[in-house]
């Protein structure tokens, strides 16, 4: 039976708006990104093209363009856009009064 994890990871305040920070659980690379209306979402840290920094990405609507080269990957289902394909793991985020945490599923 698969049973959801939920670490603390911080405060919405501490993510800048339309930005991002970088977590490290388990040897995972994550990226937090928040929105321009505060919807905070969770992927790999690795562009499913060529593993660049997507925390260094410009955040647009619910999607990051990576820095390395310009994929767009959507932050809700970590899909890259457009004509570009493959896609990068997402995380559940739990936003209670600010307080965030991020959902791993275990045994």
């Amino acid at each position: 039976m698969n049973m959801m994890s939920w670490q603390p990871i911080g405060r919405l305040e501490d993510i800048p708006v339309r930005g991002s920070r970088r977590i490290v659980f388990d040897n995972r690379r994550i990226a937090i990104f928040r929105t321009a209306v505060d919807t905070v979402f969770a992927i790999d840290d690795a562009c499913p093209h060529k593993a660049g920094p997507l925390s260094e990405g410009i955040v647009h609507d619910n999607c990051v363009t990576c820095p390395l080269h310009n994929w767009v990957i959507n932050l809700e289902t970590g899909e890259a856009q457009g004509a570009d394909e493959g896609s990068t793991s997402t995380y559940p985020i739990l936003n209670e009064d600010g307080e965030l945490s991020i959902g791993f599923t275990g045994s």
